[in-house]
C-alpha cells in the first residue's frame, strides 16, 4: 500500500512538473532589446526584458566597467548594442545556462545607479543602469548643468537679466505621449522649448536656459534643481496632453496644488541640514525649525502667487491661437513643479491624442505661433512684476541686503515716504510709475526706478 502511494505521487509530480513547464512557470526571462541614451552630464543603459526579474551589479576597473548578473534569465537574439556617450559598448552572454551577465564598457569611471521598472504603456518590464559622469559637457550658457558646484552668487537687478528656465518634457527612453501618427510628445516639447528660448534670448533684458536640450531623459527634481541653480525667475515645463477619448483637445496651464505644496515644504524642512541650501536667497541650515519653517512658507506663498499670475497670462495668450480645455488656471501635484521658491507653471500645449492637434503640434508654424503666445504672455508678468532680488554676503551667508525693483504699497504709506525709503525722487518715482498726482492706494504696486 505505501509502496503504491509512493509511485502515485511520484507520478503526479511528474505530472505537476510537465503543467508547470508548459505552462511557463519555469521559463526564463528573455532579454529583448538594448537601448542606450546619452546626455550631456549621464548615460542612460536601458535593457528590455520579457518578465520581472532580480540583479546584482558590480563595478570594474582596468578598464572601467559595469557588470550585471541576473539570474533564471537568457538574453536571446541580442548580441549587445554599439557605444553612446560614455559607453564603448554593452555586451551581452550567459555567465551560465540559468545566468545571462550584461557587461557595459565604459570609457571612464562613472557613479551608477540601477533600478528594474514595471511595463508602462508601450513599454514592458525595463531594467535601468544609469552612469553620471558628474561632469557637464555644455556650457551654462546655453543650458543648465548638473554640475556638483555651489550656488552662484545672487547679484543685483540692475546687473542680471531676466533668467527663464524651460523645462521640455519627458526625453531618452521616456517618450511621453504619442500621437496616432507616431508624433512624440518628448520631440513636440523639445521642438517648442527651443523656438520659446531662441525668443526669449532675442529680449534684451532675458535669457533662456533650456533644462534639456537633447534627447535624454532627467529626473524630474534634478530638473527643478538646475533651475534654481541657473537662479531662474521663471520654470516652464512644456508639454502635449493626451487622453483615451481622442476627442479630448484643447491648450492647459498647471501650477503647483496646495497639497503638493504641503508635502513639499515638509521634504525641504527635512532636508535641510544635509543641505546647504538657499531659499529665496537666505540659508536654512541654521535656522531652527519654526524660523525654517516660516521662511519657507513665505518663500513658497510667493512663488504659487506668482506662479498663478504667470499661469493666467500665459493661458490667456495660448487661448488666441487654441482652443482652451480648461478656461482657468488648473493646480495639480506635479514633481517637476516643486521649486520653493521659483514661480513654476506646466504648459500642456495641446491633445497630441488628438488627431487635428496632433497634426497641428507637428506643424513648424504652429509651434512658432505658441512660441510667441508664451512669450507674450511671459513678457506680460513681468511687466507687472519684476523679481524682487536679495544681495548676499560673501563673508556671511545668512545675511541679505534687499535690492528693491518693485514694492506694494502698504497702509500708512505716502508717496514721499517711499521714495525717502529708496533714495529716489518724487518725480523719478511718477515718471515710472505713470502717476499724475500724489495718490496712491493700498495694494499698488509701484515700479523702483534703477538707481545704478
Amino acid at each position: 500500500m505505501r509502496r503504491r502511494l509512493g509511485q502515485n505521487l511520484t507520478s503526479w509530480a511528474f505530472v505537476l512538473l510537465g503543467w508547470l513547464a508548459a505552462s511557463g512557470a519555469f521559463a526564463q526571462v528573455e532579454l529583448q532589446d538594448v537601448r542606450v541614451w546619452p546626455g550631456p552630464d549621464s548615460t542612460r543603459v536601458v535593457f528590455d526584458l520579457s518578465g520581472a526579474i532580480e540583479h546584482k551589479l558590480f563595478t570594474l576597473d582596468n578598464p572601467s566597467r559595469v557588470v550585471i548578473d541576473v539570474p533564471n534569465a537568457s538574453r536571446g537574439a541580442v548580441g549587445g548594442a554599439d557605444g553612446r556617450g560614455i559607453v564603448d559598448r554593452v555586451r551581452t552572454g550567459q555567465r551560465s545556462p540559468e545566468t545571462l551577465r550584461l557587461v557595459v564598457d565604459l570609457q571612464k569611471s562613472v557613479r551608477v545607479k540601477s533600478f528594474v521598472l514595471p511595463p508602462s504603456g508601450r513599454y514592458g518590464h525595463r531594467l535601468v543602469v544609469d552612469l553620471d559622469t558628474g561632469t557637464p559637457t555644455i556650457t551654462p550658457a546655453t543650458r543648465a548643468t548638473s554640475a556638483e558646484a555651489p550656488p552662484a552668487p545672487v547679484v543685483p537687478m540692475a546687473e542680471k537679466p531676466i533668467i527663464i528656465a524651460i523645462d521640455a518634457g519627458h526625453g531618452g527612453e521616456d517618450p511621453g505621449a504619442r500621437g496616432a501618427r507616431g508624433t512624440k510628445e518628448k520631440d513636440v516639447a523639445l521642438a517648442i522649448s527651443r523656438r520659446l528660448a531662441k525668443l526669449v534670448n532675442a529680449q534684451r533684458n532675458m535669457r533662456a536656459v533650456l533644462i534639456r536640450d537633447g534627447d535624454y531623459y532627467i529626473d524630474h527634481r534634478e530638473r527643478t534643481r538646475l533651475a534654481r541653480e541657473a537662479q531662474a525667475d521663471l520654470f516652464v515645463s512644456i508639454h502635449a496632453d493626451a487622453f483615451t477619448d481622442r476627442r479630448a483637445r484643447g491648450s492647459g496651464v498647471y501650477i503647483l496644488s496646495q497639497r503638493g505644496a504641503s508635502s513639499e515644504h515638509a521634504r525641504t524642512l527635512a532636508r535641510r541640514e544635509n543641505e546647504s541650501d538657499l531659499i529665496g536667497g537666505v540659508r536654512l541650515d541654521d535656522k531652527d525649525d519654526v524660523l525654517a519653517s516660516v521662511l519657507i512658507d513665505i518663500s513658497q506663498t510667493a512663488a504659487l502667487e506668482a506662479s498663478f499670475d504667470a499661469a493666467e497670462r500665459m493661458l490667456g495668450e495660448i487661448g488666441t491661437i487654441n482652443r482652451l480645455h480648461q478656461t482657468t488656471v488648473q493646480q495639480a501635484n506635479f514633481l517637476v513643479l516643486k521649486a520653493p521658491d521659483i514661480p513654476s507653471v506646466l504648459v500642456e500645449t495641446a491633445f497630441i491624442s488628438n488627431p487635428e492637434e496632433e497634426r497641428r503640434l507637428s506643424d513648424s508654424d504652429f509651434q512658432a505661433r505658441l512660441a510667441q503666445r508664451l512669450l507674450k504672455g511671459i513678457q506680460g508678468y513681468f511687466s507687472d512684476y519684476r523679481p524682487l532680488m536679495t544681495v548676499a554676503s560673501a563673508s556671511d551667508a545668512g545675511a541679505v541686503e534687499p535690492v528693491a525693483d518693485a514694492y506694494t504699497v502698504q497702509s500708512g504709506d505716502t508717496l514721499s515716504e517711499i521714495a525717502a525709503r529708496f533714495s529716489i525722487s518724487m518725480a523719478a518715482l511718477r515718471v515710472a510709475n505713470g502717476l499724475g498726482s500724489d495718490t496712491i492706494r493700498i495694494g499698488d504696486r509701484l515700479t523702483i526706478p534703477s538707481t545704478h
